[in-house]
Parts: structure tokens; C-alpha cells; sequence
């Protein structure tokens, strides 16, 4: 198949492209570039920024194929609508998602889509349901959620190791980025929830399973963010079991999972963001002993554009892939909801 993207963004250059090159159900034919039509909409800044805007994204495409060989595609639009192409990989913030990834499916192209896939639940139902009806693969990439840790982790807590599971714990947030960053831009789709976020929410529905349902949520806000910079929440299934969750991007590095359990504890330190070959580990406590395990290295980026492959390939991984898509979406709606409805002690905007 013939794989193009939309965007030379540093996901793409720094690890998707990495993993493509061990995938050969894929060549890789070419990268686009936003018109500035594309990139301002209506109103086009003066010209000189747009040329200084535009001249930076050819030399990042270019730069691109320099790297991993390919064409440059002059606007969006254009590679999206090329017969050469059979599926789009699209990197952009999210905001933008929903209208890339619908001109594609529409064009009948596949669709692999950073996470998050859109910024509303409805958008996305109608991705999922475009997509089923066109029989196109279409695919979130919450990479971490295919690493092999995850599946060991399991099979430590179903192995009893810790007796009997009391509580779960899910934390990430990262330390404030650059102020042009598109996660502080509430336009582009930037916010804590739907970043940081949104990979806490994956996780707890990974271990309570389909029942997983939020009970309460509380988004915070500073001042001189027009978008959500840290929250919390707990989600529980029809067994009772709970998943706490806290996410920032203005906070001190966390990436952990605690699993509380009758017996001792486990923590984890790259759970949601191992990279290719990273070693991740275990700290398994029981009273006063304390044992650190290896847990298994792995290419998460890459088992999801196999899971993208599959869901190509298998009308029936479609389908569920699609369900859990939607369920990811529906529940960060549920999140805002409860949010607003409720949390009397956060800042909102």
C-alpha cells in the first residue's frame, strides 16, 4: 500500500517514519505541505509572514525527504485526493482532525490519526461510521497501549503477585513546553485533558474494561492559559473497581501506573511513553521487600501501524477498533460534562 502524510511534524520525522521503515505492507511515497490558504483560512496575515511561515515548512518537508526519500506535495488537499496514495497518516494538532481525516476517508483513503482522533465525540462517530461505511481502516494512535509492558504488567497482577487489586493509580504530566506549543492553543485543540489526558482515560478503560465509566472529574485552569492545564478523575466498572487518574502539562515529569493490591504494590515509570528499545521497569513492594523487574522492550509505533494494517485487512478489527475509538471520545465528553457540571473549585474558561 502507499502511504502518504499530511504535515513534516516532529512525531512523524522522529518516530513514525522510524517505525514505517520495518513495515513493508507500506511504501512511503510522499509528504504534504498546507497551502496558505490551508494553513490561515480567510485571513491571511501579511504576506511576509506568510512567506517566512510557508518557507519554514518547505525546508522541514524537504528536510524530510532528504531523510526518507519521497515527494513533497504542494497542499493538503492535493495529497489527500492523489491516486497515488492509499492511506494518510495525519500528525496535525487536533483541532484540525476531524477535516483531514474526513476529506481523506471521503476520498477513500485509510486513515491513521494521532491521538486524539477529534476534538468532540460526535466528531469522531462520524469518522468511525464514514469509515465503516467505505470499508477504510481508520486507526488512533495511542501507541502505548500495544507495548509489550502492558501485557506483562497483566499478567504480574492475573499471577497474583499482589493479591487481590484494591486500587488503580494512572498519572502523567510533563513540565510546561514552549509557548507556542499547539497544546496551549485552545483554537488548534490544545488542552490538558485531550493531551496528557486522554492517554489516563485509555489506560483505565484498558484495565476496567467495557463498563469503565467516570464518576467524577475536575478540570483546573491558570490564568494565563485560555485552556485546561492539569485535572483528575475516577472511573469505575460494574465490579467496583476504581482507576484514579491525574494529568498535567505544567507540572513536574510523572508517567506511572500504581496497582494497590491485598498483598504489595506495583509501580511503573514509562508506562504510557517507552520508546523503541527502552527497557521499562517494575517495582514490585510486599511488606518490607522491595523488587525491581525488567519488563519487556518493545516498538509500540510500530505494532500500532500494524493494528492499522489489520484494521485495513479484517472487517471484524475494523469494527472494534472503531467502537473503541468512539467509547475514547464519548468518555473525554463525559469528562468535560461532569467537569462543568459539578467542580465548583476549578477555574474555568
Amino acid at each position: 500500500m502507499r502511504l502518504g502524510i499530511i504535515c513534516p511534524s516532529e512525531i512523524a520525522l522522529r518516530r513514525f517514519m522510524p517505525a514505517l521503515q520495518n513495515i513493508h505492507e507500506f511504501d512511503f511515497v510522499g509528504i504534504g505541505v498546507c497551502t496558505p490558504e490551508e494553513r490561515f483560512g480567510n485571513t491571511l496575515p501579511e504576506q511576509s509572514i506568510v512567506d517566512s511561515i510557508m518557507e519554514a515548512e518547505h525546508e522541514k518537508a524537504k528536510a524530510f525527504i532528504n531523510q526518507y526519500g519521497g515527494k513533497l506535495f504542494e497542499g493538503y488537499k492535493n495529497i489527500v485526493a492523489s491516486d497515488e496514495i492509499d492511506a494518510i497518516y495525519i500528525p496535525l494538532p487536533p483541532a484540525l482532525h476531524y477535516r483531514w481525516a474526513k476529506i481523506a476517508l471521503e476520498s477513500g483513503k485509510h486513515v491513521l490519526v494521532e491521538k486524539p482522533s477529534t476534538i468532540s465525540g460526535s466528531q469522531t462517530l462520524e469518522l468511525a461510521e464514514l469509515a465503516l461505511k467505505k470499508g477504510l481502516g481508520f486507526h488512533e494512535n495511542y501507541m502505548f497501549a500495544f507495548h509489550q509492558q502492558i501485557a506483562d504488567i497483566n499478567q504480574l497482577i492475573s499471577d497474583g503477585e499482589i493479591g487481590d487489586v484494591r486500587l488503580y493509580r494512572i498519572a502523567f504530566g510533563f513540565p510546561r513546553r514552549a509557548a507556542n506549543d499547539f497544546r496551549y492553543n485552545k483554537a488548534l485543540g490544545g488542552g490538558a485533558l485531550i493531551d496528557a489526558g486522554g492517554y489516563t482515560i485509555k489506560y483505565a478503560t484498558m484495565l476496567l474494561g467495557e463498563s469503565a465509566r467516570l464518576r467524577y472529574a475536575q478540570m483546573n485552569y491558570l490564568e494565563e492559559f485560555e485552556v485546561d492545564i492539569f485535572g483528575s478523575a475516577a472511573l469505575v466498572n460494574d465490579s467496583g473497581m476504581t482507576a484514579q487518574i491525574a494529568f498535567g502539562m505544567d507540572n513536574n515529569y510523572k508517567c506511572e501506573l500504581e496497582a494497590w493490591g491485598s498483598k504489595g504494590f506495583l509501580t511503573t515509570g514509562r508506562v504510557l511513553t517507552a520508546p523503541d528499545g527502552f527497557t521499562p521497569t517494575v517495582t514490585i513492594r510486599k511488606g518490607n521487600n522491595e523488587e525491581v523487574r525488567n519488563l519487556s522492550a518493545d516498538d509500540a509505533f510500530g505494532k500500532s501501524i500494524h493494528k492499522f494494517i489489520d484494521c485495513i485487512k479484517e472487517p471484524s478489527i475494523r469494527e472494534q477498533n472503531c467502537r473503541q475509538i468512539v467509547r475514547q471520545a464519548q468518555l473525554i465528553d463525559d469528562f468535560y460534562r461532569l467537569a462543568l457540571q459539578g467542580n465548583s473549585g476549578s477555574s474555568q474558561k
